[in-house]
C-alpha cells in the first residue's frame, strides 16, 4: 500500500488519481471511474467529485497497490 499525504482535510476522488499518478488526465479519470474500475474503501466509486479524507483507501483495477490517504505532516 501506497500513502499518499494531502495538505487540505479532504480531496476529490478525480483530484486524487492524478495527484497520485494513477491516471494522467482529468479525461482518464473519468473514463476509468466511469467503466467501474475505481474502489474506495472495498466498495465501487463512479463519482470523481466523492469527497475523501486520511484513512480513505483508493484502489484502481490493474494496479499492484492500493492508495491510503494520510494528512501531510506538519
Amino acid at each position: 500500500m501506497r500513502d499518499v499525504p494531502i495538505r487540505d482535510e479532504v480531496i476529490r476522488l478525480g483530484q486524487l488519481l492524478k495527484f497520485s499518478g494513477l491516471v494522467d488526465s482529468g479525461a482518464e479519470a473519468k473514463l476509468v471511474l466511469s467503466e467501474g474500475l475505481v474502489q474506495v474503501n472495498g466498495e465501487a466509486e463512479a463519482r470523481r467529485g466523492r469527497q475523501l479524507r486520511a484513512g480513505d483507501v483508493v484502489l484502481l483495477e490493474g494496479t499492484d497497490d492500493p492508495v491510503r490517504i494520510t494528512a501531510c505532516p506538519t
